[in-house]
């Protein structure tokens, strides 16, 4: 294991939302470079990320910075959603067509990726991070990564269907006032008292387990993020155990048991997101999705006035932290030490100029719907129901931190995503499933 400098604890995390949320001083451009290239070389910056929610705002932005920096050309190609973006990553340098600006996680990727990342230390954003914000790319006091956003998740609802079942989300608290909740929704819909309003209504809940990312990190760490302070925390453990399994299997089975597969689960495992969240709750077929802030766009564009109904409940696990919302950094924007000088010094133009530019940040908070890392947003408040919800829960300090980016390299989708899926269809109980990936997280650190 390498030595790492910063351990991101629970409190710190808290600290960085707050700090996001309440102001901080600032000046106004973020930093002392505007992000605009002084070299008359040609550069050519290649981007492969995984942001599919924001792929062509990104290019928007790309081609405002190229018309700025008439020397550079940047390419973007994206690869998420229901694909393995670290797959993906991986055959893209192996093919040898490595690009200039990647995506890496927390703790776990850095060391994956260590031997291809630029030292980013000097770069004017690193003085505007928020507190805290950059100990998962941080190593023997540098930092390699620049943090996406500040992203949180949880189970987004439909505030009108519950008005309309007179379900009062605000005494949501805990499993048990959910639980009973989701029962009263499920009673509502099969008996017909929604039908009128919401004709095409068949569930409380979709639950993708075909997206392993879903059931074995974010859900996942509504649990684990209990037991563990940080990605750091969890990137030093060499074994791991359950120590709220049953609060993790009464939140998977719960979402199950009032899906539309409910008698029979195995059907989970063809459910992507699209279906949960396109056709899911989109078109009001469903109630409830585990997802967090980053859907609000697509669901938009599909329909604003639902994108506009949409609110989070707590992701209670039973016998823990029970009111809270698991709130972190989603991925990092790392550039490839082995490019050429020129391009790397256009990537990291491009970044400091997209998130400390007027122009840039403008992207980044009402084009991308980011929440921003940095410090110089204050002006910029979060405008959809979602991006607010987190903020909302974050000023409470009613969060937990994202662990899932110190889990084994992966585990929590190869391993434990795998077994969900295979539980579902009845191939392994509960017990197997526990002793199935303690055992691999340990042979797989």
């Amino acid at each position: 294991m390498k030595k790492w400098s910063k351990v991101l604890s629970l409190s710190i995390v808290l600290l960085l939302v707050s700090t996001l949320f309440l102001g901080a001083c600032s000046n106004d451009d973020g930093g002392s470079s505007d992000g605009s290239s002084d070299s008359d070389e040609k550069a050519e910056v290649n981007i492969f990320q995984f942001k599919v929610e924001v792929a062509e705002k990104l290019k928007e932005a790309a081609k405002e910075f190229e018309s700025e920096n008439p020397n550079v050309k940047v390419n973007i190609e994206t690869v998420g959603g229901g694909d393995d973006y670290g797959a993906a990553l991986r055959a893209k340098f192996q093919s040898g067509q490595e690009p200039v600006i990647y995506n890496v996680g927390g703790p776990q990727d850095v060391e994956d990726w260590m031997d291809k990342l630029e030292d980013l230390s000097d770069q004017p954003w690193v003085d505007e991070a928020l507190d805290g914000i950059l100990a998962g790319a941080t190593v023997e006091d540098k930092v390699y990564a620049l943090p996406f956003a500040i992203e949180g998740y949880g189970f987004i609802y439909n505030t009108e269907i519950f008005e309309a079942a007179e379900i009062d989300a605000s005494s949501i608290k805990d499993f048990a006032s959910l639980e009973s909740a989701v029962k009263d929704l499920d009673k509502k819909i099969k008996d017909g008292d929604l039908k009128e309003n919401y004709p095409l209504l068949e569930s409380v809940f979709s639950y993708p387990a075909k997206e392993t990312w879903v059931s074995g990190l974010h859900t996942s760490n509504a649990a684990f993020g209990q037991q563990f302070d940080s990605a750091l925390d969890s990137y030093n453990a060499e074994e791991v155990e359950f120590k709220y399994s049953d609060g993790l299997k009464s939140i998977i089975d719960l979402q199950a048991d009032y899906s539309p597969y409910a008698d029979s689960k195995g059907k989970l495992n063809a459910v992507d997101y699209a279906t949960q969240v396109d056709e899911g709750i989109s078109l009001e077929r469903v109630a409830i999705i585990q997802q967090g802030n980053w859907v609000y766009g697509g669901i938009a564009d599909i329909d604003e006035d639902v994108a506009g109904k949409l609110d989070i409940l707590p992701m209670p696990i039973k016998g823990g932290v029970e009111d809270s919302i698991p709130v972190g950094v989603p991925m990092h924007w790392a550039i490839n030490k082995n490019s050429s000088d020129a391009d790397k010094e256009a990537a990291k133009d491009f970044l400091n100029w997209l998130y400390t530019s007027e122009k840039g940040k403008d992207y980044i908070v009402n084009e991308f719907l980011f929440l921003p890392p940095l410090k110089g947003y204050e002006e910029l408040e979060a405008k959809d129901p979602l991006g607010q919800a987190v903020k909302k829960y974050s000023e409470e300090g009613k969060t937990i931190p994202w662990v899932f980016m110190g889990y084994p390299t992966g585990w929590g989708q190869e391993a434990l995503g795998v077994e969900i899926q295979k539980y579902f269809a009845g191939d392994v109980t509960w017990e197997e499933l526990v002793e199935n990936t303690e055992v691999k997280w340990k042979e797989m650190r």
